[in-house]
């Protein structure tokens, strides 16, 4: 029989056939791959033809159908419903994948032709699009090693199959350490939590066959435990065990993983002529440099640590209050805060949750993409590589735009998180081709699931991804949709999240999971008169993490990362009662992969433009204002990477911003 993996799918928009593939399929569907993919290589590299943009740029624009689809299979279900079997192959391919795209840049031949034609360049009538794939490959290649000789290019190509084969230990690591840990709770345990707490609880227990409720590291469950559990023992453990991921010593202990990817990254950096890791990867990012980030982030960290100590001050109070003596700590600081919101702003989580039903949360997001930019959506009927799954054919004035998969809920085979990926991204060379976007979620499941204002803001973030690939329009694959600068990606993404609290849209789709009521005006003001509430803790736990990864990776590695944590965060004077959102064992932003490291600021970066962008539409007319959508989607939704992403936020808003609106937005501005 002929592997599923490598035919050309005959289903509904060519979406991959989940319910014909086995993991069987996966390691004899990737070594063809593999090989169709090296000789296509090969024909571009050794042809006798002069180089030219056609037959080099364009023949490397040319995706290897069959090495696509297989990657774009296995990586989803790898991430988000993997298996014992699924992440043995993990292991395995990491490595091998790693060798055969290191063997594209380091290969001489083929690097020779794609500098010729950038030799050339002024030669050739080429489209600004075309000049910027140029531009983007011939840098591609160079900072690959694709220039480097002798025993500095083969230990290029060492460090990148070694950091592959790290980057997916500390993944698995972490994945293990989260699906392995829960705590077992008596019902007197489940005194003061409030029923949907209880109820993803009890469920949680099912899952692990524990006979009774129990607390996992899910962060749909661990963070509202914390928040509501007044058991301060109950909280600490578990508390404890979250800030543990990764640093539990034995095989699933990813501190001496970390040391030596930091490491690798300072020798890979410095074989391409950097001094040091930070300077490499910041050369291609909107930021350009380590000292632009710092400024940033320190210009932010010192109103942001200001409003936290005032916090901590109030919070302390509250749990002296309580008759509870000493510090206030990390496992206190959600409770107490919890306590204050519903004090201050009596607004109170559980009874805010009902109004927050996920399927009402997902129409939500599609009404705003309808209102702003035409986009359709209908449900489809087709397989997809767990049940939780759901899809929608996507379309504008009748014209199929895009497939859209959605897999919203927590369970112990997904990693923790939430992401966008496009197993098909849009394209129209050599051929037309429509994208099939998939958001990963981590919600607690129920009956019907009710989300936090943070899940709905996640559901929100996630599918502003999703249109960024959604409405592409690009010729080329590698410009396309989210493949921009790390530090400009995530501007759709929390633009997008603006377009939850907008009363409007609460008033739409807020309506009460049993009697169906539109959320009350007084509760709406409350929301959103509470939606900077905590910015100070919120914005100190990012901010020093981002400082702790730029302080990685801008100056010489540390040999021992946890000591360099805290020698940071130490001349921080970071906040005792707070931690970094993600500390240096559980850092999968880091360490998982290249994506962000040096690069977890880009969030704040893109906070400055996002903030920026909404009040935009503000000052024009509204937050459904049609000429700014179509501004918006005609400058940065559909130009991917085609341009310069400051050239493409001026042409949208007509200027750069400042740090003034982000301050503004999360109300830490000087009053």
């Amino acid at each position: 029989m002929s592997n599923p993996l490598l035919s050309r799918w005959d289903t509904p928009f060519e979406i991959a056939p989940f319910n014909s593939i086995s993991d069987d399929d996966f390691a004899p569907a990737l070594e063809q791959a593999l090989a169709a993919h090296k000789e296509q290589i090969g024909a571009i590299a050794n042809s006798a033809e002069p180089p030219g943009f056609a037959n080099v740029i364009e023949a490397l624009e040319t995706p290897c159908r069959a090495l696509e689809q297989v990657l774009g299979v296995f990586f989803t279900v790898a991430g988000a419903d993997s298996n014992p079997k699924r992440q043995e192959l993990q292991r395995e391919f990491s490595p091998k994948l790693a060798a055969h795209f290191s063997a594209i840049t380091a290969n001489k031949a083929l690097y020779a032709r794609v500098k010729a034609v950038w030799d050339q360049r002024a030669e050739l009538d080429l489209t600004d699009e075309q000049q910027r794939v140029l531009m983007l490959t011939h840098r591609g290649f160079v900072r690959g090693g694709a220039a480097l000789e002798g025993d500095a290019d083969t230990r290029m190509q060492e460090i990148k199959g070694r950091l592959a084969t790290l980057g997916t230990q500390f993944t698995q690591n972490l994945l293990a350490d989260e699906r392995d840990w829960f705590m077992e709770l008596s019902e007197d345990d489940l005194e003061g939590l409030p029923e949907f707490v209880v109820k993803a609880a009890r469920t949680a227990g099912e899952e692990k066959g524990a006979g009774g409720p129990v607390v996992t590291l899910s962060r749909s469950l661990i963070t509202p435990f914390l928040q509501f559990s007044p058991r301060r023992d109950l909280r600490e453990k578990a508390f404890n065990a979250w800030a543990a991921r990764g640093a539990n010593g034995g095989a699933t202990d990813n501190r001496a993983i970390a040391a030596e990817i930091l490491q690798l990254r300072e020798e890979r950096a410095q074989l391409l002529g950097y001094e040091n890791f930070a300077a490499y990867k910041l050369e291609t990012e909107m930021a350009k440099t380590p000292e632009a980030v710092r400024g940033l982030l320190m210009e932010v960290w010192e109103a942001a640590k200001a409003r936290a100590e005032k916090d901590a001050a109030v919070l302390t109070g509250m749990m002296q209050a309580d008759g509870i003596n000493g510090d206030l700590e990390p496992w206190d600081w959600r409770y107490y805060a919890g306590k204050r919101r519903k004090a201050e702003h009596d607004l109170d989580e559980a009874e805010l949750k009902p109004y927050l039903q996920l399927d009402r949360m997902i129409e939500a997001s599609f009404a705003c993409a309808t209102r702003l930019f035409g986009l359709e959506f209908t449900p489809l009927d087709v397989p997809l590589y767990h049940p939780d799954c759901r899809a929608w054919e996507v379309t504008r004035d009748g014209r199929h735009v895009a497939v859209f998969i959605g897999d919203y809920f927590a369970r112990s085979s997904k990693r923790s998180g939430a992401w966008c990926s496009a197993m098909r991204q849009q394209a129209k060379f050599p051929e037309v081709q429509a994208p099939v976007v998939i958001n990963v979620c981590n919600f607690a499941k129920g009956d019907p699931a009710l989300l936090s204002w943070d899940d709905a803001r996640t559901l929100f973030h996630e599918f502003g991804h999703a249109l960024h690939q959604m409405l592409s329009d690009v010729t080329y694959e590698s410009i396309s949709g989210t493949s921009v600068a790390r530090d400009f990606v995530e501007l759709p993404s929390q633009l997008y999240e603006h377009w939850l609290e907008v009363p409007e849209v609460l008033q739409e789709f807020a309506t009460h999971a049993e009697t169906g009521a539109p959320m009350p005006q007084e509760m709406l003001e409350k929301v959103l008169g509470a939606s900077n509430f905590d910015m100070g803790f919120q914005t100190v736990e990012y901010t020093a993490s981002a400082l702790v990864d730029l302080a990685f990776h801008d100056g010489p590695a540390p040999s021992d990362p946890m000591e360099k944590q805290d020698e940071v965060l130490a001349a921080l004077g970071m906040p005792h009662a707070i931690t970094m959102r993600h500390a240096t064992p559980h850092f999968a932003h880091v360490f998982s992969g290249d994506g962000y490291s040096a690069g977890y600021y880009s969030y704040m970066w893109s906070e400055v433009m996002d903030a920026d962008a909404f009040a935009a539409f503000k000052e024009a007319g509204g937050a459904f204002d049609a000429e700014r959508a179509r501004a918006l989607e005609e400058h940065i939704l559909s130009t991917g990477g085609s341009a310069d992403p400051a050239e493409l936020y001026v042409a949208f808003r007509g200027r750069l911003p400042g740090v003034e609106a982000l301050l503004k937005g999360r109300g830490l501005a000087a009053e």
